[in-house]
């Protein structure tokens, strides 16, 4: 080494007789020659890393000429000689820096495996490592070749000796994860999620492979070799790539994950779904550490969001095997989604179990249908902005309101320009997912740190938080709707009563669904009350909310939700509306006459309430917003069967209406409220049921009354027009 320090004139006859006596014992035996390269090899490593570049150039190349050699002669099974005599490659690419010394070292490698691939065995393990850390490079060519050469590895040499390279093929796979994460190449990162793509084929396609392969360090049964040695790898390295990389390779890395779920999931193990997702969950555990806002937002908008989705495909298409496994930790995941202070993944999370349950629920055991309700249940439960109501203005400060005045009045709830909460909320698209927001941070959050007010940026968080509850809550209501009666099957009623009030001719004929898509068959009638009693409840906070103009009014000039008063009718009318729907289709089932009973006093109770409630109302346009309630109520009390009505209230002839029959005076109240709607809604046909909103306030008085008039009380007539 001494006469190696000489920084203008280093001498290396030493090191060429060196390398003359490594190439003339090389023929000794194995045990031997390994102690002999155990000196020469560490004299190399130095020798390999000296700062002139011509002493290491010459170590460099001398090496690759006796590894040359020493590869001809091959290697028998369970012996690791080449790797011990390939490690000097691997010490000189991880602590020499010199551009030149690095890219000679590359190409040697690469040289080996273009003329000697057939007779390598332990030496792909040092071949793979000296391509990983050239993969981390900043210089195109290092990356370039080591990249081509790993490339040709794993499409042509793993083709042909596949059982040979199999010691090494977490080794590969790790080594095309780090080319996938060096950000400085972005089209080499994708080609390197492809070959991890390619990877997987082999697992599949030479799973005997795995399960015949042995080593000293493996402790595990055959039959799950193909999962540690194979897929486990494969996998955890797309995770690492989806939790290092930008935007646009981890998108890809995510979606190469999960289409190779898809693909090869037939083949997997219960338990190694357990593994596996314990991986996937790493996604969202990112996020759980402390980061940057921005990061985080743009993370959950996009990635989070993205493997939401994919997740629940992955469980709808495998749900034999992973109900048992996988769906407690889903409905923990979607109710951790909820949380985030962000609305595109909180409304992921409610769109995806909607998702999960429409497609699986004709699937779902008595079991998994409490756990599924159990969750709407917490979700609905701790997602009600219940501060829209106790919040107050920090002590001593005064907030203005801003510019645009609202009329108000002492008892007006909504008035025209007020400006309902949810109106923020983007459309879902065609296949039920939420369509991303143009820009990385959410829209509501945006919305609150733009509006021209007095509020902190604390009352700002607060208010951000508060909308996301708000969409969240909306976005419950509808999916308890899609899941019960189908997606778009509320709509259409809807649009259908109002388009034969327009035309003055309601349908009398009862129509029963021939091909009921939701999933109210599978549901119990203790589940639906369950789901009824969150809508209603959600309902009563909506209600109370658009009631209160005082607290309306000072968040408004706090500067909550933009230039009006805020208020939330869409809760208000789309909870109560859907769960109508729930106690009027109870009603008229058949095979629920045990539960008939209860629904029928439910039904009074929120007819009754709901009735009230709307005769207070002062505000024509919080009327408007009842049109399709009211419609939906009227046209559900029409279409109740004679039958049902007088085989369940035993009811009399009823004089001047053919077929009708008043209560009888043995009943209670309560039993004589529906059928004396009913009698007297039969009696207007024609003009006197027209569309007219007026026409529709003073039937619902007439409900009202009813429950106040004795039993001996005739059916009061209907104003005519």
């Amino acid at each position: 080494m001494d006469e190696l320090l000489s920084t203008t004139h280093p001498r290396m006859f030493s090191l060429q007789k060196i390398v003359e006596i490594s190439y003339y014992n090389m023929g000794r035996i194995r045990l031997q020659w390994s102690r002999i390269w155990e000196v020469i090899g560490d004299h190399f490593n130095k020798v390999g890393c000296n700062p002139n570049e011509d002493v290491a150039i010459f170590a460099v190349d001398s090496l690759r000429q006796l590894s040359m050699k020493f590869l001809e002669k091959g290697e028998l099974a369970n012996f690791r000689f080449q790797k011990d005599f390939l490690r000097p490659f691997e010490h000189i690419m991880k602590r020499n820096r010199s551009p030149t010394i690095r890219d000679m070292v590359v190409r040697c490698i690469a040289q080996m495996v273009n003329s000697q691939a057939a007779n390598i065995r332990s030496g792909w393990k040092n071949i793979f490592s000296v391509f990983h850390l050239a993969a981390s490079d900043q210089d195109e060519s290092i990356v370039e070749l080591a990249f081509q050469t790993t490339g040709h590895i794993v499409t042509l040499v793993f083709e042909k000796h596949f059982p040979a390279t199999i010691d090494s093929f977490q080794d590969a796979v790790k080594c095309l994860s780090e080319f996938a994460c060096n950000a400085a190449f972005p089209d080499t990162s994708m080609e390197a999620i492809r070959l991890i793509r390619h990877c997987a084929k082999y697992v599949s396609d030479r799973p005997q492979a795995f399960k015949e392969y042995t080593s000293d360090d493996m402790n595990v049964a055959p039959e799950d070799r193909v999962w540690v040695r194979g897929w486990f790898p494969i996998l955890f390295e797309l995770s690492c790539i989806i939790n290092r990389c930008k935007l646009d390779v981890r998108t890809r890395g995510l979606t190469v994950m999960f289409e190779i779920m898809k693909t090869y999931g037939h083949t997997y193990e219960k338990h190694w779904w357990q593994d596996l997702f314990r991986i996937v969950f790493r996604i969202f555990d990112n996020m759980k550490l402390p980061e940057q806002q921005t990061e985080k937002a743009e993370w959950m908008t996009t990635t989070c969001n993205h493997a939401l989705y994919a997740i629940c495909d992955v469980f709808t298409q495998y749900l034999e095997v992973l109900s048992d496994v996988l769906l407690d930790d889903i409905f923990a995941q979607l109710y951790w989604c909820v949380q985030q202070d962000n609305e595109q993944l909180a409304r992921s999370g409610t769109n995806c179990l909607e998702n999960v349950v429409i497609l699986n629920g004709e699937k779902f055991t008595l079991e998994i249908w409490d756990k599924t309700c159990n969750c709407t249940l917490d979700i609905f439960k701790t997602t009600i902005p219940h501060a829209l109501l106790t919040w107050r203005p920090t002590s001593g400060e005064t907030a203005h309101p801003p510019p645009s005045p609202v009329s108000e009045k002492p008892l007006d709830t909504i008035s025209q320009k007020s400006v309902d909460i949810h109106d923020s909320i983007q459309p879902r698209s065609a296949d039920n997912r939420q369509q991303a927001p143009l820009v990385s941070v959410s829209t509501v959050n945006e919305e609150v740190s733009n509006t021209k007010s007095t509020a902190k940026f604390p009352e700002q968080k607060l208010f951000a938080a508060l909308l996301i509850k708000c969409v969240v809550q909306l976005e419950l209501i509808q999916t308890i709707d899609n899941i019960v009666f189908f997606p778009a099957t509320s709509k259409k009623e809807d649009a259908e009563n109002l388009a034969a009030a327009q035309r003055d001719a309601v349908d009398f004929d009862v129509r029963v669904d021939t091909q009921d898509q939701g999933m109210y068959r599978f549901l119990t009638s203790q589940q639906l009350f369950k789901l009824l009693d969150c809508l209603l409840e959600s309902h009563r906070f909506a209600k109370a909310f658009n009631s209160n103009n005082e607290q309306r009014t000072a968040l408004w000039k706090a500067g909550f939700k933009g230039k009006s008063k805020p208020n939330l009718l869409k809760q208000e009318t789309s909870s109560l509306a859907c769960g109508l729907r729930i106690l009027f289709r109870m009603y008229m089932d058949e095979s629920r006459v045990s539960a008939w009973e209860e629904v029928q006093q439910r039904l009074l109770n929120v007819c009754s309430e709901a009735l009230s409630y709307f005769l207070t109302l002062t505000s024509e346009s919080h009327r408007e917003a009842w049109t399709n309630l009211l419609l939906l109520f009227l046209t559900k009390v029409l279409k109740i069967s004679d039958n049902r009505v007088s085989t369940r209230l035993r009811i009399q002839p009823c004089a001047g209406v053919p077929g009708r029959r008043p209560a009888a005076r043995e009943l209670s109240e309560a039993d004589q409220a529906m059928p004396r709607l009913h009698c007297c809604l039969c009696r207007t046909r024609g003009p006197a049921l027209s569309s007219s909103v007026v026409l529709s306030f003073l039937l619902l008085t007439q409900l009202c009354s009813l429950t106040s008039n004795s039993p001996g009380d005739s059916p009061p007539e209907f104003p005519q027009h």
